[in-house]
């Protein structure tokens, strides 16, 4: 781990340091939460380029405000079922899913 000028460390290596290398418990966990924060915030961005509310998305999607805001917010886990339906009837968009190895 090669730490940059002034003891600065890039976003890996922190995690690296207080986390483990990647297929470590600890960072495996790390890594399965920034997934889900990541499509809270991919559904907030998208939410706001398309100029609705919370509570217009839920109408379209036939949801509550309040369980898209916990969504966008990570308090709740969305089902694919419910992320395609946000996807493609509140947001008017197509969703792509991907497997890395």
């Amino acid at each position: 781990m090669k730490k940059k000028k002034n003891n600065i460390l890039t976003l890996g290596q922190f995690k690296e340091k207080h986390y483990g290398k990647r297929g470590t418990r600890k960072r495996e966990q790390l890594e399965e939460g920034y997934e889900s924060f990541k499509i809270g915030a991919l559904i907030h961005d998208a939410r706001i380029k398309k100029g609705l509310t919370q509570e217009e998305l839920a109408k379209r999607v036939g949801t509550t405000k309040s369980y898209i805001s916990k969504i966008e917010n990570n308090i709740k886990e969305v089902r694919l079922s419910t992320l395609q339906k946000i996807v493609h009837l509140g947001l008017g968009g197509e969703l792509e899913l991907s497997i890395k190895f």
